[in-house]
């Protein structure tokens, strides 16, 4: 294609050099930008993985400070989560209207001061508002850093490098989890916990400052018909040795309208199928991912029977801690294996066959771990650490990593962020009742009817995503939401 020739901004980003013979090469390497912009995106979901996760190992020492009983217990688990919902629903739109860099920076912000409060609280509200206030950052960061990314990105790669920045989301839990243990080994006081939340301050303020060096997204500048400000977006964006295009001249065809959508916009019927698919299996996915992540330190020790269930000073709490959080860094590191098959798959087999097949492997994995109460010793921890496991490996194989995906991409860039947002707060709805109710259920019902109510969660995520499925595999972003894009797969 000529280098003058006006063209839209996608076919920019996916535009691939020739050989002097003509032959088309078969990609073009990311530019250093677009390498940033992926960095700082990742960020998001790490630190996310590593409050959520890492509020687990705290759990136990804020139980001691405050004088916690379950359902406060259960409050503190799910504070951050249901920051989350609300910070994806009421902030997650503002970056279809006031772009996405300036949410970008802002939600990063707003998660710095909130976690330099944590480490200061001093009552039991003010710790549960704190750790909304986080929440409530990392709501937004959902749809924001999703969407940096994959309107950065050429079409074949949007799913792999989506994915793999999404793969932090398991390293932060496997740090956050780490962290806590090694804060709990090497010290033995109550305000431990207050150290595990600090160690996030620095890097969350290094990441602050680079988001301020980073281009605004060319679609959504396109979108609101400022092409100008767009092309030299976009040119920086694709900033490389040698220089090309040389010039980026945009085509008006490709400009938006200037409308303003709201909710009930998701539920027209244009949109309607894709707002179920992104929502529906997300919350679904949620109940297990959340209940699982944040309390498998507790199901360990329920479960298994390692410590003293009845812990009679600091020494033993701290042990039962690191006991749990022994076990549960060894099953979280499946977490990170199951995203790195998914960053392998996903351009090749289809997110809707990863999901489905992940949401079955889960159900798999949680009736495995299920079959540990009918033993005892060692091969009852046989059972539940392959369940647990096996869940881990398939979740991020699957819905976990494809129920994000697939939320920043099957709504056009007009509502995109508001989408994605949409999904990622239903979403939590499941992560917040799962986070509050688990500690009191587990007491109540016990270990089995936990899980056998989240084996159930796994299969209808596995029928509703098959019903309702968008396969958007290497889809043209500026194509999503025509009759063209939205076929079922």
């Amino acid at each position: 294609m000529s280098a003058d020739r006006a063209k839209s901004v996608q076919d920019y980003i996916d535009e691939t050099p020739r050989w002097a013979d003509g032959t088309l090469a078969p990609a073009a390497p990311l530019t250093t930008m677009q390498w940033r912009i992926w960095g700082l995106a990742t960020a998001g979901k790490f630190f996310e993985g590593l409050v959520v996760f890492m509020t687990g190992v705290a759990l136990p020492l804020i139980a001691v400070e405050f004088s916690l009983d379950a359902t406060q217990k259960g409050m503190v688990g799910a504070a951050s989560l249901f920051g989350i919902l609300i910070g994806a629903t009421a902030l997650g739109g503002l970056s279809d209207r006031l772009g996405r860099k300036s949410v970008f920076i802002a939600e990063m912000a707003i998660f710095i001061a909130f976690l330099v409060l944590v480490t200061l609280s001093t009552t039991f509200p003010m710790l549960l508002i704190c750790l909304f206030g986080m929440g409530l950052a990392l709501g937004c960061d959902y749809p924001t850093a999703h969407l940096m990314i994959s309107e950065s990105i050429a079409s074949q790669a949007r799913g792999r490098l989506v994915l793999s920045a999404f793969a932090f989301q398991a390293v932060g839990a496997l740090v956050g989890t780490a962290v806590g243990l090694l804060i709990l080994d090497s010290n033995m006081a109550i305000n431990d916990w207050r150290w595990m939340y600090a160690t996030a301050i620095v890097p969350a303020a290094l990441v602050f400052v680079g988001r301020f060096f980073v281009p605004q997204s060319g679609h959504w500048l396109a979108d609101k018909g400022s092409l100008g400000e767009a092309a030299r977006e976009v040119e920086l964006l694709l900033r490389r040795k040698p220089q090309y295009p040389h010039k980026v001249v945009l085509s008006a065809v490709h400009a938006g309208r200037r409308t303003r959508a709201g909710f009930a916009t998701l539920f027209s019927r244009q949109h309607r199928r894709a707002t179920i698919l992104a929502a529906v299996p997300w919350f679904l996915q949620d109940l297990g991912t959340y209940g699982i992540g944040i309390f498998t330190p507790i199901i360990l020790a329920t479960a298994v029977g390692s410590g003293n269930p009845h812990a009679r000073n600091l020494a033993e709490i701290v042990h039962n801690d690191i006991l749990g959080a022994r076990g549960a860094a060894i099953i979280d590191t499946l977490l990170i294996v199951g995203i790195v098959l998914a960053v392998f798959l996903v351009d090749r087999v289809g997110r809707i066959r990863l999901q489905v097949v992940g949401f079955v492997g889960c159900a798999a994995g949680l009736f495995l771990a299920s079959l540990s109460t009918a033993f005892t010793g060692s091969t009852a921890m046989i059972f539940i650490f392959a369940g647990f496991m096996l869940f881990n490996l398939m979740t991020n194989l699957g819905p976990n990593a494809m129920t994000y995906l697939l939320a920043g991409e099957v709504f056009p860039t007009s509502v995109r962020g508001l989408g994605a947002g949409f999904a990622a707060s239903f979403a939590k709805i499941g992560a917040v009742t799962t986070a509050f109710l688990f500690p009191i259920l587990l007491m109540d019902l016990g270990t089995n009817p936990l899980l056998y109510m989240l084996i159930g969660t796994s299969l209808l995520g596995a029928l509703v995503t098959w019903k309702f499925a968008i396969e958007t595999n290497g889809v043209n972003l500026e194509t999503i939401g025509r009759p063209t894009a939205a076929s079922g797969g």
